[in-house]
Order: structure tokens, then C-alpha cells, then sequence
């Protein structure tokens, strides 16, 4: 290995001490990686910025948008609500959220499942007052072993796959070969993290739990006869324990309920009054089965699903001063609705409607965002600002995105046989082609694009809901992992710890496990598979017993990577959301690297004798 090796060898080295250092972005940080390692030489325009261009980078980039069609139609919330329901505890959170995932990443490629979870995960969290930092690891640590549950779950599996029936064209690896050690490695894997979530992962919660004495706005939602609310008590429906608020009365039929039990049924039509902080209000706007108690919101002009929620404080000349928000006809005056009143952190009795106003309150309004511009100067007050993210969901469009995410995932989970031979015949195919998988890629972009034709979600929305930090991050990472094969640093790793065995095939199977571990740390799941492939098949041959425990043990090692942000792409896509640190991996990581590796060393000789 020449200097350029040991260059990128230290470039590497920096790196992960920068990430762990965390105090700049990751982006910011590999991608810097990308630039020293290019101008070195070492990498040229095609490799440093093919990453951009790599397919899975791309389907990771598209589902951004199918998950933002989910969210804006509010299909999240029916999907937790189904799926994840209401923990009474961050461990029970935990294990709601690993089994499910798991469940469904032996079927689904782990890495778009994560992609399209991270918004469903952060909104649940939210609503059940969980530290999100307690449920983003889990969910990327469950969709990993799921993944290594199937031949499809994970790309590297499907890469191991390829590499195999190029080397052996008689033979192939089944689509539930790797089974017999993914599915014990799942159970005990997500055991163990359900069973330490409670030590070994992070307790970070937002500014906003930590606030005590929040400016609180009194707020007015209408209980709807046809939503699936009605029936369900206080706890059932969610809204007992809302982030930042509470259910302070219930107006039924003109009778007020204070202080409401949890045990407390919904009827239609009940009118439920909220006291709490502006982000829990715009949660409350964004609830399936509630809506603004007051019949305004429906006769503005510009249609719902355009509008957003403006804060805008009254000023001492405001022409509104003395008059109450009835009186003022606000709507007519300045098309838009006040839905909640917010004074100097005091609950206002009584209706919305019936609030006199006085200089300093601050309405929380719905008007179309036009309105932020057109009165940003002027007299009547204080302060203009539009809250971003609360435009009121399309409830009427969830049934189309979530049928689009199911058809989604059928086209790319289920193999598709052609039925006749002359059919075949027709397009082409030759018989090897017979039974196919559509690409996640192709489901992918043909969801998304259905995704904004049937109105989901906007164009405006995708942008917004796509996370260029984890975009570029992943592209980075590839342009590294290019480094280090090319000049030979990743495959001096790999032969450095097979060579340590001996003539143990125990040892031997260890060895190849770790090497194929640690480049997976240190570089990515694919690249390690890649590597790695040859060298086990050479270390069986040289000890004269079977390559499948080797082939099998590289498909997990190399998919199964905890410790580091960068050994995996949904690690990486987790780190921002649920605000980790480099040795928040490396807490829980190590032991579970350790865990699964013991698992797959002992099991697959079991299952794959050397013998054979």
C-alpha cells in the first residue's frame, strides 16, 4: 500500500474523530473528507461526486416525498395510532416500535422503510411525550436485523447474492438461506436493546418540555360526528397527555365537564377547550376527527389544505381594542379566522368569539400566507409570522397515500412471474428472467410521482420534507468508501485479520466476521460485502471446508453494523432527527456488534457445516 493508502487511512481517522467530536454536521464533515481526498488525487470527478448519482442515495431522496404525502395527508397518524398505539413507557415505546419494524424490514428494504418511518416515528413520539433520542436508534437497529432476516431486506444481502452467482453459476443463494441466523440474531438483538434502552440510549428532550411558564393560548376544537374519535375515551383518542397542553373542559350540548377524566367518553359534537404552548395547538389543527370549533374557518376564500396558521399580536392602535372578536368580524375585515387567544400566559374563559380584545394578545389565526405580507406593517400590530408546517392536513387524501405506499410496496417486495412462455417470448425475456423483483427505485420514483399528481402533497412540501443534510451525507460516504478500495487501504484491513486465524475454521469464521465488521464500521455495508466476498471464499478453499458459513457470516457482518453513523445508511439517516452523538453509537453499538457476531459465528457453522 502506497502513501496514498496511509493518506486515506488518516483522512478516514479524522473523520470519525470529527463525528465524534460532534460539533459540526456530518455532512459538513465527510464531504470536506470528499474535498482532501480529491485534491490529493486520490479520488477523481467521477468517483467524489458519483454518490450523488448512486441508486441508492436516489430511492432514499424519492421516498422523502412519498413520506411527505403520508404526513401531509395525515396518514401518520393513522398509522401510529393503528400500528404503534399509546405506550404507557419509553421501554414499551421501544418494543412497539423494534417488532413491528423488524417484522416488516424482512420484506421491504430496510433502508427506504427508515426513510419513510423517521416522520411517522418523530410525530408519535411527540404526541406520547417520548424523547425521540430514545426511538430513532431502535428504529434503525430493527430495521438492520429485519433486513438480515430475508435475501431482499437488505441491499448488501442482494449484493453477496450477485457476487455469489458470478462466482458459482450453478448455484444461488434461497430468498430465506440466511433465515435460520437472521431471525434468532432479530429476536435477541431487539431484545437486548428494548431491555438497556433504558441506560445505554440517550434522554434528550426538546426546548420545549423544559419550559415552565409557556405563553398558553386557549383554544376551541370541534369533536366530528363522522371521525373515528367518537367512542374512544380521553386516553384511547390521544389527548391526555399532549406535548406542551391539556383538555381543560368539555362543552357538551351547552353542559361544561371540568376537569375531564381520561375515562371520559367523545361524542360527537363535543366541543373540547386547550390551554397550551402554540406547537401543541398546531398539533390539535393537524388531529384526525377534530376540527376549529368555530364554523369561520369554512367560509374564508382560499381552500383549506392553502392556509396556515399566523400569530399576530394587537397593537394600541388596532381599531379591534374594546371589541370582541364577534363584534370585530375579523374574517370579514381581514379574511382570516382567530382560532386561539393567547394573554400573558392566563387561560381566557369563555368562546373564542366572546373575547374581548386588548392591546398586547396575541391571535393564533388561519388565513392563507398572503396575509403574513399584507399586514407585516401594518398599524393594527405588533408583530406579524406564520408558523411554519401548520397548514390544516388533507384527511380526504389519506386513503390515496397510503394506497400508493401499499402498492409501492407490493411492486418491490413481491416477485413477479411472467405466466406464459409466449409472452416471454414477445418482450424478449429469456427464461432466467422469468421470476423478477421490480427495483425499489422504480417503485419508488412511480409512487412519488403519484404522490404529487394526486395532489398528496405539493411540490413546495416535498422540498421541504426532503433532508439534504442525510442526502449528502450518504454520497459522502460512498466517495470515501471509493477511497479506500482504490488505493487499497480497505483491502489490507480485511487481509490483516484473516490472516490472523490460522488453521481454525472456527477462527477462520471469526476473523472474517470482524474484518468484515470493521470495514463495515469504518467505510459502508456494501463496500465491506464487496471486499470481503473474495477473501472468504479464498480462506475456505486454502482450508479445504465449505464456503457457506463465510458467505452467509459476510451477509450478516456486513449488514449488521451499530457502532459507528457511517456503518450503515439508516444509522446515518437517525442521527439528526433524534439529535445523537458519535458515542451514543458507540454506547449501544459495541455491545450489540459484539452480540450479534457471537450469534452468527456459533450459528452458522450449525446450520452450514464445514463439511459440506
Amino acid at each position: 500500500m502506497g502513501w496514498q493508502g496511509w493518506y486515506t487511512v488518516a483522512v478516514l481517522l479524522l473523520t470519525l474523530g470529527l463525528l465524534a467530536w460532534g460539533k459540526t454536521s456530518p455532512a459538513a464533515i465527510m464531504w470536506g473528507a470528499v474535498a482532501m481526498l480529491f485534491g490529493a488525487g486520490i479520488l477523481d470527478e467521477k468517483s467524489a461526486l458519483g454518490g450523488l448519482a448512486n441508486e441508492g442515495m436516489v430511492t432514499v431522496a424519492v421516498l422523502y416525498i412519498v413520506g411527505a404525502g403520508i404526513s401531509e395527508t395525515g396518514a401518520i397518524d393513522f398509522l401510529a395510532q393503528r400500528v404503534l398505539g399509546n405506550p404507557k413507557s419509553p421501554t414499551v415505546a421501544v418494543a412497539r416500535l423494534m417488532i413491528p419494524t423488524a417484522a416488516i424490514s424482512a420484506f421491504i428494504n430496510n433502508t427506504p422503510l427508515v426513510a419513510m418511518l423517521i416522520p411517522i416515528v418523530n410525530d408519535w413520539a411527540k404526541k406520547n411525550r417520548v424523547p425521540v433520542s430514545k426511538l430513532m436508534l431502535p428504529l434503525s437497529i430493527a430495521a438492520i436485523l429485519g433486513g438480515s432476516c430475508s435475501l431482499i431486506g437488505t441491499s448488501t444481502n442482494l449484493v453477496v447474492a450477485g457476487l455469489y452467482k458470478q462466482r458459482f453459476p450453478g448455484e444461488a443463494i434461497g430468498m430465506f438461506d440466511i433465515s435460520p441466523i437472521g431471525i434468532p440474531a432479530a429476536l435477541i438483538g431487539c431484545a437486548f436493546v428494548i431491555f438497556t434502552s433504558r441506560w445505554l440510549l440517550p434522554d434528550r428532550r426538546p426546548a420545549l418540555s423544559q419550559l415552565t411558564d409557556p405563553r398558553q393560548y386557549t383554544v376551541e376544537m370541534l369533536v366530528d360526528p363522522a371521525s373515528p374519535l367518537v367512542g374512544k375515551t380521553i386516553e384511547e383518542a390521544g389527548l391526555r397527555h399532549l406535548p406542551g397542553s391539556y383538555l381543560a373542559e368539555i362543552d357538551r350540548d351547552g353542559m361544561v365537564l371540568p376537569a375531564v377524566s381520561p375515562e371520559e367518553r367523545l361524542r360527537g359534537n363535543d366541543r373540547l377547550v386547550f390551554v397550551g404552548v402554540v406547537e401543541s395547538v398546531v398539533d390539535l389543527q393537524r388531529t384526525r376527527g377534530l376540527k376549529p370549533a368555530t364554523d369561520q374557518v369554512f367560509k374564508l376564500d382560499s381552500p383549506r389544505a392553502q392556509r396556515c396558521l399566523i400569530e399576530a399580536v394587537i397593537s394600541n392602535t388596532c381599531s379591534l381594542v374594546g371589541k370582541t372578536i364577534r363584534d370585530a368580524k375579523f374574517r370579514s375585515n381581514y379574511n382570516a379566522v382567530v382560532l386561539a387567544v393567547a394573554r400573558n400566559g392566563e387561560r381566557l374563559p369563555g368562546k373564542i368569539g366572546d373575547i374581548e380584545v386588548t392591546t398586547g394578545d396575541t391571535l393564533l389565526l388561519e388565513a392563507h400566507p398572503s396575509f403574513v405580507n399584507q399586514h407585516r406593517n401594518s398599524r393594527d400590530f405588533f408583530l406579524v409570522s406564520q408558523l411554519q408546517d401548520s397548514h390544516p392536513p388533507k384527511h380526504d387524501k389519506a386513503g390515496i397515500a397510503l394506497t400508493i405506499l401499499v402498492a409501492m410496496v407490493l411492486a418491490a417486495s413481491i416477485n413477479w412471474a411472467i405466466p406464459t412462455n409466449w409472452l416471454r417470448d414477445a418482450i424478449g425475456m429469456t427464461p432466467i428472467e422469468k421470476s423478477m423483483y421490480v427495483p425499489m427505485l422504480n417503485s419508488a420514483v412511480i409512487a412519488g410521482a403519484l404522490i404529487l399528481l394526486t395532489g398528496c402533497c405539493s411540490v413546495e412540501q416535498a422540498k421541504r420534507n426532503l433532508n439534504s443534510d442525510v442526502l449528502l451525507a450518504i454520497a459522502a460516504s460512498l466517495a470515501i468508501s471509493k477511497g479506500l478500495e482504490s488505493t487499497g487501504a480497505a483491502k489490507l484491513m480485511a487481509e490483516s485479520m484473516t490472516n490472523l486465524a490460522g488453521g481454525s475454521p472456527w477462527a477462520a469464521l471469526a476473523m472474517v466476521y470482524l474484518g468484515t465488521l470493521l470495514v463495515t464500521e469504518a467505510v459502508t455495508n456494501n463496500a465491506a460485502a464487496a471486499l470481503m466476498f473474495p477473501l472468504s471464499i479464498a480462506t475456505a478453499a486454502k482450508l479445504g471446508v465449505s464456503h457457506y458459513p463465510f458467505v452467509i457470516a459476510i451477509m450478516m457482518a456486513a449488514s449488521n453494523g451499530f457502532a459507528t453513523p457511517i456503518g450503515y445508511q439508516t444509522n446515518l439517516m437517525v442521527y439528526g432527527p433524534g439529535g445523537y452523538r458519535f458515542s451514543d453509537y458507540l454506547r449501544i453499538g459495541i455491545p450489540l456488534d459484539i452480540l450479534i457476531g457471537i450469534i452468527a459465528v456459533a450459528l452458522a457453522p450449525l446450520v452450514y457445516p464445514f463439511s459440506q
